[in-house]
C-alpha cells in the first residue's frame, strides 16, 4: 500500500477489553499489508459505535452481537438501510452458533459470521476474504 492509497478503516464493536486487545494484536501482526496498515476504531457499546459511525465512515464493521446496551444486530439492521455506497461490510462476532442465531445475523445485514472464540487465522481469513471477495487476483 502506498501513501496515496486510502487506509482500510475497521470499526471493532466489542464490550470485552481482552477481545479488543486480542483483535488489535492480531491485526498488528498480520502478514497482510492492508490489514496491518488498517486504521482500527474501537467502541464498547452500541451508543459509542453509533457515535463512531457518524463521525467517520468505515469499510468493515467487526460487530459483537451481545453488547451491554443491546444487540449488535440492531445496529446491523440500521446500517442495512443506508445507501450501499455508505454501508460497511458487517462481520458478526458471536458465540451464538445455532442456525437460528446465524439466520438472524444474516437477516440483519451481516455478510459473514465469525464464531467466538476464534483463532487469529480465522479472523485474518475472514477479513482477507472481504478485501478480495472473488479471489485475490481481482
Amino acid at each position: 500500500m502506498t501513501d496515496i492509497e486510502p487506509r482500510l478503516r475497521i470499526l471493532l464493536v466489542e464490550d470485552e477489553k481482552i477481545n479488543r486487545d486480542l483483535i488489535r494484536a492480531i491485526l498488528a501482526r498480520a502478514n497482510h499489508p492492508t490489514l496491518t496498515a488498517a486504521h482500527l476504531f474501537e467502541a464498547d457499546t452500541l451508543a459509542s459505535a453509533r457515535v463512531a459511525l457518524a463521525a467517520e465512515p468505515v469499510d468493515i464493521l467487526l460487530l459483537d452481537v451481545n453488547l451491554p446496551d443491546g444487540s449488535g444486530l440492531t445496529l446491523a439492521q440500521e446500517i442495512s438501510h443506508q445507501p450501499a455506497a455508505h454501508r460497511p461490510t458487517i462481520i458478526a462476532l458471536t458465540a451464538g452458533i445455532f442456525p437460528e442465531q446465524q439466520r438472524a445475523a444474516f437477516a440483519a445485514g451481516c455478510q459473514t459470521i465469525l464464531s467466538k472464540p476464534h483463532t487469529a487465522g480465522e479472523l485474518l481469513t475472514v477479513l482477507a476474504n472481504q478485501l478480495h471477495p472473488t479471489g485475490p487476483d481481482n
